[in-house]
């Protein structure tokens, strides 16, 4: 015996229209709903979690109404009257919903907006696509954590990277765009980091209050003497002062110090990360002596600079004989391990200005974030998702340790004020 159903799509079609024709007959009490949504005071997501599509329709149905006046068949207002319904779609948190809107005309022919639906075009799509990205899941997986629901439209991966793609351009932007003419700056980090074949310099700066700032990106590697001066020079641009002293913390490329002295100019002291060179020493040894070598440099490091950097000279002429390659690293940029020691800076900051933990951090945010991507295109697409990284991984950013003594590297760095008549009284 044949049997005659209805499909799920046809009857979800049917009692939403019906749904919305009674609320319609009954929407008195949606009223203020409507004038919430236009203000844009209400989000689009918490009203479809609690009543769905066919409440959409019918706030979309008011707002016309506000605008036309009631329908009567058979009657044309004289200003604006209604032309049928076409489909349209609104903005969600996590997608754009296909709906069934009102189409208005008035008397010349021209079309007329509704209110309603014009404030739920607001493009918030691109950016929750980009911080679903940013959190691991690949634009391949991104339908399965959408939530499922008849007629969405909008979730497809060439879409999804669209989006994403411009939400990314727009995160590149507000990072390279931003001004630091009021930012009291003590210490700059410059390190960099490498996706595939393409290299990026970042620099992050720490302000008199210990609080971390992305400063910039550059494509190029820390080798590369014109990126870095790239960077630099962008930063002045956006309001470094180059005249203010300020220390630098590196890694050991010798491309770092060449621009820095070109650019802000060479008054400005410069501390080599020590963790770079325990690991660019240690990389030379045998296994046996690793860890013996590691100890008394370290131990090196916590002296005052004259006898610190005695000491090492010391180690590096005991495996000048069996290691000459480690002992060669060893003595390269020896003086600038000493910075800190040699400024008198107190003993509390250097375990944040002695290496370039500061920015390998949030670099280390970059590369959880961006771990799921298994082909880099371009340098653009690099640039892209290390601006929006470092912009997420930023929000997350507590100050340095020790930061209650940077007074104390201000005065030393001579950026403090003379004091005015009235202090000393």
């Amino acid at each position: 015996m044949k049997r005659s159903y209805h499909t799920v799509s046809k009857l979800g079609q049917t009692n939403a229209r019906k749904l919305t024709e009674f609320l319609s007959r009954n929407g008195q009490v949606l009223l203020p709903m409507v004038d919430l949504i236009e203000q844009s005071r209400l989000a689009v997501d918490e009203l479809i979690d609690v009543a769905g599509r066919a409440t959409i329709e019918t706030v979309l149905q008011l707002s016309a109404e506000q605008v036309a006046g009631p329908r009567t068949p058979g009657r044309r207002r004289e200003e604006v009257g209604w032309h049928g319904r076409q489909r349209g779609r609104v903005c969600l948190k996590e997608r754009k919903l296909g709906v069934s809107k009102p189409r208005l005309r008035a008397k010349g022919g021209g079309e007329v907006p509704v209110p309603a639906y014009e404030a739920m075009q607001e493009g918030r799509l691109g950016p929750r696509m980009l911080d679903i990205l940013m959190r691991g899941i690949s634009t391949r997986q991104y339908r399965q954590v959408l939530p499922e629901m008849a007629d969405t439209c909008g979730v497809s991966k060439s879409n999804v990277s669209r989006e994403a793609i411009e939400a990314g351009e727009a995160a590149l932007r507000q990072l390279l765009e931003r001004r630091f003419d009021e930012l009291d700056l003590l210490v700059i980090y410059i390190d960099g980091m490498v996706f595939g074949d393409q290299h990026v310099i970042a620099a992050v700066g720490v302000d008199a209050e210990g609080h971390k700032h992305v400063l910039g990106i550059q494509q190029g590697a820390t080798e590369n003497a014109a990126a870095v001066e790239d960077l630099l020079e962008q930063l002045v641009a956006r309001g470094v002062k180059p005249d203010a002293k300020r220390l630098f913390v590196i890694d050991g490329a010798k491309a770092l110090r060449v621009a820095i002295n070109k650019v802000f100019g060479p008054q400005h002291p410069v501390q080599r990360c020590r963790n770079h060179k325990v690991r660019n020493v240690a990389e030379r040894l045998r296994e046996d002596q690793k860890e013996q070598v590691k100890a008394a440099m370290r131990a090196s490091y916590r002296l005052p600079a004259k006898e610190g950097m005695a000491r090492l000279r010391k180690l590096a002429d005991w495996l000048e004989q069996e290691q000459p390659a480690a002992a060669a690293s060893l003595r390269e940029g020896l003086e600038e391990c000493f910075t800190i020691n040699r400024l008198g800076v107190p003993s509390s900051l250097h375990r944040c200005l002695g290496t370039t933990n500061v920015i390998e951090s949030p670099q280390s945010g970059v590369r959880m974030r961006t771990r799921r991507v298994c082909r880099w295109r371009d340098a653009s697409m690099v640039l892209r998702w290390v601006a929006a990284s470092f912009l997420a991984t930023e929000k997350n950013f507590n100050r340095i340790m020790g930061y209650k003594d940077l007074w104390q590297l201000k005065a030393i760095l001579g950026r403090e004020k003379p004091m005015t008549k009235q202090e000393v009284a």
